[in-house]
């Protein structure tokens, strides 16, 4: 009898889910291509880069981010129509308590948040690198071609100045390298340019001075024309942007996170946030099935339309808040474990309260 009760919960709750997700995604898709038809044809771009390199991957992409919405939808449409039909009732009635009842919804809340955590760290982020690259190329415009102004230590005691970096061009303008030892500045290599060398791995140096600084010797200085030179500092580093971590697997994430760490870069920022939010969110599965249940599992006046109307609401603050703790940490208030985290905390507080005070 639990056995096939289990199976009943279980199939009609993950059955609820594909189906809405289908028919949201397809609604979704309608307006995106409606939103960006103009920029496809201005940019003309082809039938098969809209299908196979934006769509394909948007899919997984658009998924994810409302991934909240669609297990609370699911929760509020399949509860509601049990409790409905009174079935809610004939089963506590039966002798199986609210608490085993939540079994096959929190068996399937799991395979959801396991998906979902499996889309985060090993498909969107492939996803996400043909996305961005076809939104750059005929969606959004390209950004400047430029930067200015950067320092990163390369490795320990090794620091990189640039005035400037062309993308066009991928040349760096006035660039340093200085290397410290026991707080002493040991050596200076000044350059008016270096560009880059995808086949060497390295940096080809123009114009370039190497002053060398020994304690109780005079200083040596070389200088010439032209110089081959590899160092811990590829041209990927001058093109990252906020949009960079999306693209990153997890194993690349946390290398890029230690490395920035190292360098005192502040865009470790992104990549942290992107890490924690990879991992909050699917969490969000257990949490929202349970206030799911918690609110609609009691027949009510309103019937479906009052529960669903709510649990979008509550569906859409979750996510809402989970994009705004971000700026708790992009203004310096929070840690990103910590900011990225309170959606969580906080809506698991409602979720256990509702619990609580539902109908048993």
């Amino acid at each position: 009898m639990i056995k096939k009760l289990d199976w009943y919960i279980f199939k009609r709750f993950m059955m609820t889910f594909f189906v809405s997700l289908i028919l949201i995604i397809g609604i979704v898709i309608i307006f995106d291509i409606s939103e960006k038809i103009d920029d496809f044809v201005k940019n003309e771009a082809p039938l098969h880069a809209i299908i196979f390199d934006y769509y394909l991957n948007f899919i997984p992409y658009f998924i994810n981010m409302f991934s909240p919405l669609f297990v609370f939808i699911t929760v509020i449409l399949f509860t509601s129509r049990l409790a409905a039909n009174s079935e809610i009732i004939a089963i506590l009635s039966g002798g199986i308590s609210y608490h085993r009842m939540m079994v096959p919804y929190i068996a399937a809340a799991t395979i959801i948040a396991a998906l979902s955590l499996g889309l985060n760290l090993f498909v969107i982020p492939k996803a996400n690198e043909q996305r961005l690259e076809f939104e750059e190329m005929y969606v959004k415009k390209r950004s400047s071609n430029k930067t200015e102004n950067v320092h990163y230590q390369i490795a320990p005691g090794e620091f990189v100045y640039v005035s400037s970096f062309s993308k066009w061009n991928k040349t760096a303008y006035k660039f340093t390298l200085e290397k410290i030892e026991n707080n002493r500045l040991v050596s200076k290599l000044s350059a008016e340019s270096a560009a880059w060398d995808s086949t060497m791995g390295g940096w080809h140096l123009r114009k370039y001075t190497i002053r060398d600084f020994s304690e109780g010797i005079s200083d040596q200085v070389r200088t010439g024309d032209k110089l081959d030179t590899v160092i811990a500092l590829t041209v990927d580093d001058f093109y990252f942007n906020d949009k960079t971590v999306e693209k990153l697997d997890a194993r690349d994430l946390d290398r890029l996170i230690d490395t920035q760490r190292m360098r005192g870069d502040a865009n470790v920022m992104y990549a942290e946030i992107e890490k924690n939010t990879r991992w909050a969110l699917p969490f969000s599965a257990f949490i929202l099935t349970i206030m799911g249940v918690a609110l609609s599992s009691k027949k009510k006046r309103g019937g479906i339309g009052w529960n669903l109307g709510l649990g979008i609401a509550l569906a859409f603050s979750y996510i809402l808040f989970l994009r705004f703790s971000q700026m708790f940490v992009y203004t310096g208030l929070l840690p990103p474990f910590i900011a990225l985290w309170i959606p969580n905390l906080l809506f698991a507080i409602i979720a256990a309260v509702l619990y609580r005070i539902a109908p048993k």
